[in-house]
């Protein structure tokens, strides 16, 4: 069940992000371009709130936070981000052509987030909601502690 996948970052995360949401049937619109640049800078997960402020103060315009909201749906929806629940916030998906549940290590210290793929755990999870008659739709798996420099 593991493979490997290829991580992108600056130009070919953008250009990836655009492959998918095309092979998805949607538009790499502008707007959504803004967004995913924006969103792929942060360090840390982002709020829609986050992006919308960051992209006000560079066009020089309020850009409301309910329009990132919607396009930060589509992007969790298309592969492109991964919600991070516990925080309400997002981070870019470095692979997004490959299809993982969500698993986020966040330290409680610094915020940072680590998505963690890992195909045996996740096969292990979803193996035991099977045996509960659950299917799972969306996996989030979420655990809080402490990163190495927190520690």
């Amino acid at each position: 069940m593991a493979h490997r996948h290829q991580h992108h970052e600056g130009a070919s995360l953008a250009s990836a992000a655009k492959a998918a949401l095309i092979k998805a049937g949607e538009q790499w619109t502008p707007m959504r371009e803004t967004v995913f640049g924006a969103l792929s800078e942060q360090q840390r997960p982002a709020s829609a709130y986050d992006i919308a402020d960051l992209i006000s103060k560079r066009e020089d315009r309020r850009v409301p936070a309910n329009s990132i909201y919607r396009i930060l749906d589509l992007f969790v929806a298309t592969n492109l981000a991964r919600r991070v629940e516990s925080a309400n916030a997002y981070i870019v998906n470095a692979h997004p052509a490959c299809q993982h549940d969500c698993m986020f290590l966040i330290c409680d210290g610094c915020g940072t987030v680590t998505h963690v793929d890992d195909d045996k755990l996740a096969g292990l999870l979803r193996d035991a909601a099977g045996a509960k008659g659950f299917k799972p739709e969306r996996p989030v798996v979420e655990m809080h502690g402490r990163c190495a420099d927190c520690a």
